[in-house]
């Protein structure tokens, strides 16, 4: 099939099109993806307080213990980070295909030419969006640097609050991480730059969704509600592989 040169032309060509509803994201990948971002907000606002404070007091209580309450919040926010992210390294081995750890690797040939035309489309070469149902390959790969930050995150997360914790806190279990890592001002200096790597990261995300839901209108965006994507037959055909044996509701509808 012959396409249109420019991806306006693409777009305008396709519009009209039928697409099929395909249920791709699962409720475990979905509420992981919001509680990680909650968190993220969360940890982000609190950390930054706790790094630069903007108000003391040595003679009001309540200022006081404003940190208090501060590193409370981060530390309650950080544990449901860190089970959110479990779980979610945990459904990339228990859950469906397009929840795979290889949907973030490639491990097959089909990965690895879809990485290609998405590099291409990415660069301006091709018009033509690749076809992808999950994840497409480029973006598997930014997402799995994305989790070695989380897990640099909780690394030095844990190596700070275990240097403060109580002999008789579990979490004392963790005091050696510190000098293993570079000392504690190197832990702390970490941590403070790949929070804003992943500030980075999440900006990106949010534009690129955007992007992608206005240029493919496949209901991206609404997708991490719902579910569900819109997709034309052979972008669906293309990205068969990354659904698995199980066959999509072929429902016809507008996103």
């Amino acid at each position: 099939m012959n396409f249109p040169r420019t991806a306006k032309a693409w777009v305008l060509h396709r519009a009209e099109e039928p697409r099929i509803r395909v249920y791709v994201w699962d409720a475990m990948v979905r509420s992981t993806h919001w509680l990680v971002a909650g968190a993220i907000l969360v940890l982000s606002v609190t950390g930054i307080y706790i790094g630069r404070p903007f108000q003391t007091s040595a003679v009001s209580a309540s200022p006081g213990f404003l940190m208090g309450w501060v590193k409370t919040v981060h530390f309650y926010a950080a544990i449901v980070f860190t089970l959110s992210l479990l779980a979610r390294v945990a459904w990339m081995f228990l859950g469906p295909k397009q929840a795979s750890w290889r949907q973030f690797i490639p491990t097959t040939k089909a990965r690895w030419s879809n990485f290609v035309r998405t590099l291409r489309f990415y660069m301006f070469v091709s018009v033509e969006p690749p076809g992808a149902i999950g994840h497409n390959s480029v973006a598997g790969l930014a997402y799995t640097a994305v989790f070695f930050m989380y897990l640099v995150m909780l690394a030095t997360g844990f190596a700070m609050y275990g240097s403060m914790a109580d002999v008789r806190s579990p979490m004392h279990v963790f005091n050696g991480l510190a000098p293993m890592l570079g000392g504690l001002q190197t832990v702390r200096l970490v941590h403070h730059i790949v929070m804003w790597l992943i500030l980075g990261f999440v900006v990106h995300h949010i534009y690129s969704a955007l992007l992608t839901a206005k240029q493919e209108r496949n209901g991206e965006m609404e997708s991490i509600f719902s579910g569900n994507k819109f997709l034309l037959d052979e972008q669906l055909e293309a990205g068969r592989d990354s659904l698995g044996p199980r066959k999509p509701a072929a429902t016809h509808a507008r996103p």
